[in-house]
């Protein structure tokens, strides 16, 4: 497999160094998003959201990050990946040992490329996690940053429970999201999904889909996932509908006619 680094595409074992913060302190974000015909969707709203969580972490953007649109269908062609994914990670790069960032930092731009299907309508079964919660009052809850630990203990409990994936909460005990995806609800004919300051990440599909659709932004409890009549998963790469949760069925079991109607949303051009 190759990857591109900081400019030029090489092979994947040589990519990083051992004494990257991004290796050692997961200090670092990141981007994915679709590829079809060899080509990046939406990069324009990603590469927003990655300079707002650099801004956050205080990390430079190299000079370099205005070419990767270009780069990504580069190595997507070197790597014949007509549809699939792309996975822009940005670390903070080297440092000393010890917590506190160096004053100079020398950041790492990395670009990964993957086969795959864009559009994944499969229908999914989830629980609600128990083993951890998201924390919506940091900052990290906002941006995609490289350590995913929370969502990765989440997801082994979805797994051990012979799920598809697991829905967070947050501290308070309302519903954040799921470990890689926002989360909407039917309840009553209206579709709902968490507030951002309920610990969701500000998705790029989240986003869009609320300029066509008529989206109410409120805090859910679990109790209202039982009772909705559809639930769906969102990412950049899919609209997913949930059949069932914590072992109960959501509505007829089947894709609902919102996700449905959205299944296709990864796939489109604006």
């Amino acid at each position: 497999m190759k990857v591109w680094l900081n400019g030029k595409i090489i092979n994947a074992a040589r990519a990083l160094d051992a004494d990257n913060r991004g290796v050692l302190l997961g200090d670092g974000i990141f981007e994915t998003l679709p590829i079809i015909d060899g080509t990046p969707l939406r990069w324009a709203r990603h590469l927003a959201r990655l300079r707002h969580g650099a801004k956050i972490l205080s990390i430079p953007l190299p000079d370099i990050l205005e070419n990767l649109e270009a780069a990504i269908c580069d190595l997507a062609a070197a790597q014949g990946v007509a549809e699939g994914s792309a996975r822009v990670t940005l670390l903070r790069g080297p440092g000393p040992r010890g917590i506190l960032p160096p004053r100079q930092s020398t950041p790492t731009l990395m670009v990964a490329v993957y086969v795959g299907v864009v559009g994944n309508a499969e229908p999914i079964r989830v629980i609600v996690a128990q083993s951890t919660r998201r924390n919506a009052r940091s900052p990290l809850s906002q941006i995609k940053n490289t350590n995913y630990l929370d969502a990765i203990l989440a997801r082994q409990e979805a797994d051990s429970a012979g799920c598809d994936d697991a829905v967070m909460l947050n501290t308070s005990d309302a519903v954040a999201e799921a470990t890689g995806a926002n989360i909407f609800c039917v309840i009553g004919g209206e579709i709902v999904t968490p507030p951002l300051s309920d610990g969701a990440l500000p998705g790029i599909t989240r986003a869009r889909i609320m300029v066509p659709e008529a989206v109410v932004e409120r805090t859910l409890g679990v109790d209202d996932l039982y009772r909705a009549e559809e639930i769906f998963l969102t990412s950049s790469l899919s609209v997913r509908p949930v059949i069932e949760i914590d072992g109960r069925a959501v509505g007829a079991k089947r894709a609902g006619p919102v996700a449905t109607r959205l299944a296709d949303m990864p796939r489109r051009a604006t």
